[in-house]
């Protein structure tokens, strides 16, 4: 078996389509449960936990279902390359984006000091930002 056949071999049409639509229906229902998290969450470190980690998963869901719906290998390979991007840009940026929330709701006092369990930051409220 050729390299060319192997890529060509397809997925039959039903199978493909029912496997795309069940990532694309679990990854709207955890885009929606992290909607739903910050709507029903208090303070920031709840909603910052229901804002990034469901909707990280459901993107890369959605994202899998788009590589799935080729049907055939090759384009089920072509479509992993095109989304990968995607994915590796979202791992990235959530993260970095509820650090930088995080923080600036503890700088601002929105986050209740008795909650935290360990509170890392507690020197940098002595030091202005400026100076590190």
């Amino acid at each position: 078996m050729s390299v060319t056949s192997f890529l060509e071999i397809a997925v039959p049409a039903p199978v493909a389509e029912t496997i795309a639509l069940v990532l694309v229906l679990l990854g709207a229902i955890l885009c929606l449960s992290a909607a739903v998290g910050l709507l029903h969450f208090r303070d920031v470190p709840s909603r910052l936990h229901a804002g990034t980690k469901p909707q990280v998963l459901g993107l890369v869901l959605i994202c899998l279902a788009v590589a799935v719906a080729q049907r055939t290998i090759g384009g089920m390979l072509l479509g992993l390359v095109i989304v990968i991007p995607v994915i590796l840009l979202q791992f990235a940026t959530a993260p970095l984006s509820a650090h930088m929330v995080g923080r600036q709701a503890y700088r601002n006092g929105t986050i209740q000091a008795h909650s935290l369990v360990v509170d890392e930051y507690a020197e940098s409220k002595q030091t202005p930002p400026a100076a590190g």
